[in-house]
């Protein structure tokens, strides 16, 4: 990107975000946000968030940006998630309070999402190498996602104690059959194919095509209408993707969607006792179940109880559930210890509040879904 300026004050390396915009052919201006922290996979924190978040807002009342673009520095992630590790320290200080810290920082990073999601310009997100997490909630936001052949995109949560938020309760029950139910509950790492089969990217290209989807970009009849911006977009990105070298392959997903259906089908005592005995030859869901198996049991009902949302829900809706239940796992599910077992002490053994699926009291689980904001929930006109 040789004709990339800089839009704010003096960029650096050094900034955990950075800001540019790229000069185009038609005199409009394309805005990129670039995720500078490549040591922690691009993990997002909260004064990232608050970056990202004052500057969209900015270029989207700016007539002369067309178009945005969020990507991530180095070759191995877009971005890896949130970086929990200010949560875990301020619940573990409060142990069974809901925190302050837990609050603004879900809070704030589902109002960046929500903005991503109705943005109405354009957004592009070049999703190469690991797209997890908080890494997905921006990149389901977009109009215009790209995988590549190195994309590995999932929803861990389960493995500490959270829940598939960030949007999952929007995105994941709008997929074929019991797919978003699967990738909740076993957080199974998809390929681009199998992205682009769940309806999670839109578009394959090679890693290797990035500067020439740049360079496209930046000779593109950009307008003033949204509209006109979005299609002129789709079309470029297609024809580039009719020209790739690596082929984006078959998705395992679509070749099992029936198996998966039937293994996610009836109770989820059902489905615990279904995966508990599952033996396959495929190693890709042997895996599945083994990751499933050592999730939390707080977190099997959250995902269970979260896929019975449907379709119902807004947007909106969706992000008033999650924030609720977010800030309420910190507190009283499995959180704390799920960020320990796997960040912190890395001993990978976590020792979940409930040993299995029957023990976990249905009181907590209404502790969680039980807002602590009552009546006044910071979602309530979330627009």
């Amino acid at each position: 990107m040789t004709n990339v300026v800089d839009n704010v004050n003096q960029a650096t390396t050094t900034q955990n975000v950075v800001f540019q915009t790229l000069a185009t052919a038609s005199g409009k201006l394309i805005g990129v946000v670039t995720l500078n922290v490549e040591k922690a996979l691009n993990a997002l924190d909260l004064d990232m968030v608050r970056a990202m978040t004052a500057q969209l807002n900015l270029w989207k009342k700016d007539s002369l940006i067309a178009c945005i673009v969020l990507d991530g520095s180095g070759e191995k992630a877009f971005c890896a998630g949130g970086d929990v590790r200010a949560l875990y320290h301020a619940s573990i200080a409060a142990k069974g309070q809901v925190t302050e810290e837990a609050k603004v920082f879900f809070e704030e990073e589902y109002r960046l999402d929500y903005l991503l999601h109705t943005f109405g310009k354009p957004v592009l997100v070049w999703g190469d190498g690991i797209v997890m997490g908080g890494g997905l909630g921006l990149m389901a936001g977009a109009s215009h996602r790209v995988v590549t052949e190195t994309s590995r995109i999932a929803m861990p949560e389960v493995t500490i104690g959270l829940y598939p938020d960030v949007g999952g309760s929007y995105f994941l029950n709008r997929m074929q059959g019991k797919m978003g139910l699967f990738l909740g509950l076993t957080a199974y790492q998809l390929n681009a194919a199998d992205a682009c089969y769940v309806g999670l990217a839109d578009h394959y290209l090679n890693r290797d095509d990035k500067e020439l989807m740049f360079d496209a970009m930046a000779t593109l009849d950009w307008s003033d209408t949204p509209a006109l911006n979005h299609q002129r977009l789709d079309s470029m990105i297609n024809e580039l993707s009719n020209q790739v070298d690596i082929p984006k392959g078959e998705s395992v997903l679509a070749d099992s969607q029936d198996n998966i259906d039937r293994l996610m089908a009836g109770s989820l005592e059902d489905i615990v006792t279904r995966m508990s005995t599952l033996a396959s030859e495929d190693a890709w869901l042997m895996k599945a179940r083994d990751t499933f198996l050592a999730g939390s049991p707080i977190s099997w009902h959250l995902v269970n109880i979260q896929s019975q949302l449907g379709t119902k829900l807004s947007l909106a809706e969706c992000f008033k559930w999650e924030l609720t239940v977010s800030v309420n796992v910190c507190a009283h599910g499995d959180f704390c210890e799920g960020v320990r077992a796997l960040l912190i002490d890395k001993d990978r053994q976590p020792q979940w509040r409930f040993k299995d699926v029957n023990s976990v009291p249905t009181a907590v689980l209404e502790q969680i879904l039980t807002s602590p904001w009552g009546e006044a929930h910071p979602f309530s006109q979330l627009s």
